[in-house]
């Protein structure tokens, strides 16, 4: 039963985590990201600090995350990895696009709360 309960807020976490990607809430982003962080993208990799610039300048917004599936697993009570599987439609450099990913969330305890340290994309090539 507790597993249940961490594993749904980790899953709630990442949601309110992808609305606010779409937000571009940087402030609740900012708390949310571990400080040494890392993003890795299709081009790039990046650190906590250039992941929020990207969002706050606008250089990729994430419009619309559609989370197809979703699991979550615990390496003891203060690590977890959350995969999910995501439609994203997003304007990258001025151009719109959509891609099938497979994101990876890597989460760590610090202090008594959740914090994002690690964030890839894979994308998907067969829909």
């Amino acid at each position: 039963m507790q597993n249940e309960k961490l594993e749904q807020e980790i899953i709630d976490l990442s949601k309110e985590k992808w609305r606010w990607m779409s937000e571009r809430k940087v402030d609740s982003l900012d708390a949310l990201f571990h400080d040494k962080a890392v993003f890795v993208h299709m081009g790039a990799t990046m650190s906590k600090e250039q992941e929020l610039d990207v969002i706050k300048s606008g250089r990729i917004h994430y419009k619309d995350v559609d989370i197809q599936e979703v699991s979550v697993q615990f390496f003891g009570m203060t690590i977890a990895i959350l995969l999910n599987k995501i439609r994203l439609a997003a304007v990258v450099g001025g151009k719109e696009v959509t891609n099938l990913f497979v994101v990876t969330e890597v989460y760590v305890q610090e202090s008594g709360a959740w914090v994002l340290a690690s964030l890839s994309f894979t994308k998907l090539l067969t829909p």
